[in-house]
């Protein structure tokens, strides 16, 4: 049997996607994907139906930077409902629990924030996608099923208020990848002693990436009726996800070798770590890692190189 054609285009480069509320992650990523037209494409981490916001979407040879992405900072800005627990933790389940709000003021909010900074433990939610005996948590919750889950470590690095206007509470928070914000949203709900859901998430950064350069699927659709060339001039090139890292400019000699996936020694390249790796006219051919001897080691190089 004749084997299937790969279908669509090898486009390779990233788009930053404002995903609309309402919408899955992978329904977004299949519109992207279809309005393209391109061969491969992936997310960098699932955004909740619930949330809006950031989804960086990798293009063709992007997608080897995704895993990078995923384990990146997010930066998100929540509305918290106070009074209300529900049974999802979010907007979209049912109210469990109401309870009074008297007596809280920002200066008692301010009070337990500063307890939700730095590093701190969460408990994942039941309604998650953490798998549970090959099970994913949420297909128990909606079953009824309650399991004992292990806590995680996270590290909260800003939380900030930025209005109150009772029962709603809005906070910018700045974390690790990890993070469940519908908890944060909980347990802080809990110290203030009346109960909390996420109302609102819009997510506002992912690593490097911050909200300049997000287009939404509208946007998109208006730039696809002028052509595919309109679309690929809004991809930002591989290599913007990893500018946190130290670049390696190769010879063209040294560039030859290391894409047989030799490594190489570069005069006065880093001491250790991840870098990014260049060869003659400022061509991105991948990612490398230092070694201990000092050489320069390909870790995943790009086809487009």
């Amino acid at each position: 049997m004749a084997r299937r054609r790969s279908q669509g285009r090898n486009v390779h480069g990233i788009l930053l996607l404002d995903k609309p509320a309402g919408v899955t992650s992978n329904a977004a990523l299949q519109t992207v994907k279809r309005l393209y037209r391109a061969r491969k494409a992936g997310h960098t981490g699932s955004l909740d139906p619930l949330a809006s916001g950031l989804l960086p979407i990798c293009l063709g040879e992007a997608t080897k930077v995704s895993g990078f992405l995923l384990d990146a900072d997010k930066y998100y800005w929540v509305l918290c409902r106070l009074g209300e627990k529900t049974a999802t933790g979010d907007a979209e389940g049912e109210v469990i629990e109401r309870r009074s709000v008297d007596g809280i003021d920002a200066a008692a909010i301010e009070s337990v924030l500063d307890r939700f900074r730095g590093p701190i433990e969460q408990i994942p939610p039941m309604y998650s996608a953490v798998k549970h005996q090959g099970q994913r948590l949420y297909k128990l919750a909606r079953q009824g099923v309650e399991v004992e889950r292990k806590p995680r470590s996270v590290v909260i690095h800003e939380l900030r208020m930025e209005r109150y206007d009772a029962p709603e509470l809005e906070v910018v928070v700045r974390c690790t990848k990890g993070t469940y914000v519908r908890t944060l949203a909980e347990d802080i709900g809990e110290a203030l002693g009346c109960g909390a859901h996420v109302a609102q998430l819009r997510r506002l950064g992912v690593g490097p990436y911050g909200e300049a350069h997000m287009i939404t699927l509208d946007e998109l659709q208006a730039l696809a009726e002028q052509g595919l060339g309109a679309l690929d001039e809004r991809l930002l090139p591989l290599e913007s996800a990893l500018t946190q890292w130290p670049e390696v400019r190769l010879s063209a000699d040294a560039a030859y070798y290391l894409l047989q996936g030799q490594p190489v020694l570069v005069p006065r390249a880093p001491t250790s770590g991840w870098v990014r790796l260049y060869g003659t006219e400022q061509r991105f051919l991948g990612m490398g890692e230092i070694l201990d001897d000092g050489r320069v080691a390909p870790r995943r190089l790009l086809s487009t190189a």
